[in-house]
């Protein structure tokens, strides 16, 4: 029998994974290293500055830089990580009332300038409250994955000793973009019924925001594309373990294959442009290569 192929492998412990991670989901042909990263995020950096992963998940934004700057990945059409987003940023309301249509002109804080939940967030706030993200003054905590990307000019980094939850306290910034959890219970979404809104636009633009997609080392896919085909086979059968308790349709976070996630990525990839995150507007397709844009 012939040896299995080792893959060093970048993905979370998250329940659409569990089945690959825990040996349920099997294979012949190949063999999942899996790095222990306990935040997949932290590891992006290596993925992407030093090509330290044969196969892993990436943050959609990300990932459209590291195509602007020809690194040695290409797109699987498997959603790992997918969520609404409208919930993400949030206001101090002891300082006064603040609307998503006021932050023109406002400080607002973000993980990073880079991150791909800012870049959702900001595309609703230009597209549905009239906000201009150009026009916004953000406040950031750290680099970009690629190194090779630098800020805008109206990107600015926070002191060492600052932190996003207390300058949003302290009235330092007019909101934040604080993840999936409000981190302090004096804050408030900025969005009210955020949930509702979220399903609502997901419902109209194509389906739950991307998070983190799957990437393949392009030499890997240019060489072995049965071994894309497996790597796709397997992550696959490990979604389908777990059906999300959403419909099976645009509210499933974890949607596969090209055709579903077209829109999607089509309005991240011109959110990125808008933002300035990425030089140019790719199309859907070029994100893929002729195997990987033929998994469904």
């Amino acid at each position: 029998m012939a040896e299995k192929l080792k893959l060093h492998t970048l993905l979370g412990n998250y329940p659409n994974a569990a089945a690959i991670r825990n040996g349920d989901i099997k294979s012949g042909l190949i063999e999942f290293d899996i790095a222990d990263v306990k935040v997949s995020n932290t590891a992006f950096k290596p993925l992407v500055r030093e090509a330290k992963f044969d196969i892993a998940e990436i943050a959609i934004v990300t990932f459209l830089q590291a195509k602007a700057y020809n690194k040695p990945y290409v797109l699987i059409p498997a959603t790992v990580v997918g969520r609404g987003q409208h919930h993400t940023i949030a206001y101090n309301p002891e300082r006064g009332e603040l609307k998503a249509a006021e932050l023109t002109g406002k400080r607002v804080g973000v993980r990073a300038y880079t991150q791909t939940t800012g870049a959702w967030v900001r595309g609703f706030l230009a597209d549905d409250y009239g906000v201009d993200p150009l026009k916004v003054q953000w406040v950031t905590f750290e680099d970009p994955h690629l190194a090779e990307y630098k800020d805008p000019d109206f990107v600015t980094r926070a002191p060492a000793d600052k932190n996003l939850t207390q300058m949003l306290l302290d009235g330092e910034i007019d909101a934040a973009i604080v993840g999936d959890k409000i981190p302090d219970p004096r804050l408030k979404p900025l969005i009210p019924d955020a949930d509702a809104v979220a399903r609502n636009w997901a419902q109209t633009h194509g389906g739950v925001p991307i998070n983190h997609m799957m990437v393949v080392r392009a030499s890997i896919a240019q060489s072995r594309p049965d071994v894309v085909k497996e790597i796709y086979r397997m992550l696959y059968d490990s979604r389908r373990a777990v059906p999300p308790k959403a419909d099976n349709g645009l509210l499933d976070p974890w949607r596969f294959g090209v055709e579903v996630n077209r829109r999607s990525l089509e309005l991240v990839i011109d959110y990125s442009f808008r933002q300035k995150l990425i030089p140019r507007k790719f199309t859907v397709d070029e994100l893929f290569d002729d195997v990987t844009r033929a998994l469904a």
